[in-house]
């Protein structure tokens, strides 16, 4: 089978189930899409339709029930946790809500973190570029407590992009802040998408964030109901 290089996320008949105390529940079935390299999606439902399990299957943090999903043209399921993991490290970013920023670490040292976890002697560097990047240069010594809600998204936005990865996904990257801040932070998504041209897969509730991407992938009760998928 030839491999299209113009894709760098797809999903084939993907289907999460859970066992609980009341049977089988399914959250999601036989979901289909593909996303080009540079592209901006948002993945949109109500509460309960799947749309954050469906980010942690794409993201490979999760395994499917069935179906297969291929990053940068690798199949996840054919990998171990240990092998999703060191992909997860060279090809993807994450921003969520919740900033998940290490208390006990000022703001370049978290940013650090991802590169030297890749044993990058260039880390500090990096960190204070990226963080200046998103106009941090005068907090780099400053820990998530001394910093603003929408300072510590850009931490973690920093932190997202410092290895440049190919795909950057985000759940909620403003559910957390005002609508002033939360409009700081959508711009620098996307200036980080088009600049750079990493690929961005982000689920979020605000519509008006949604429209600001070129494709929307909407989920009803597990299902894509609508979009280009």
């Amino acid at each position: 089978m030839t491999i299209d290089s113009r894709i760098v996320l797809s999903a084939d008949k993907l289907s999460k189930a859970v066992d609980g105390p009341d049977g089988r529940l399914v959250i999601l079935e036989d979901v289909g899409l593909t996303v080009e390299r540079g592209a901006s999606v948002a993945i949109v439902g109500a509460s309960g339709s799947g749309k954050t399990t469906l980010l942690g299957l794409l993201a490979g943090l999760d395994r499917p029930s069935g179906g297969s999903v291929s990053l940068a043209g690798q199949r996840l399921d054919t990998l171990d946790e240990e092998a999703r993991a060191r992909l997860r490290r060279r090809l993807v970013g994450f921003v969520f809500q919740s900033f998940h920023l290490l208390p006990a670490l000022n703001a370049e040292e978290n940013v650090m973190l991802p590169l030297e976890l890749e044993g990058r002697d260039d880390a500090r560097e990096r960190a204070a570029a990226v963080l200046a990047d998103v106009g941090l240069h005068k907090r780099l010594h400053h820990y998530p407590h001394q910093l603003s809600g929408g300072e510590q998204q850009r931490v973690a936005l920093a932190r997202a992009f410092v290895h440049e990865p190919e795909v950057l996904f985000a759940d909620e990257p403003t559910g957390n802040l005002d609508q002033r801040t939360g409009a700081a932070i959508t711009d620098l998504l996307f200036a980080l998408n088009r600049e750079r041209s990493t690929t961005l897969v982000l689920v979020t509730h605000d519509l008006t964030l949604a429209a600001r991407c070129a494709r929307t992938i909407r989920l009803r009760d597990g299902r894509v109901v609508e979009g280009d998928a």
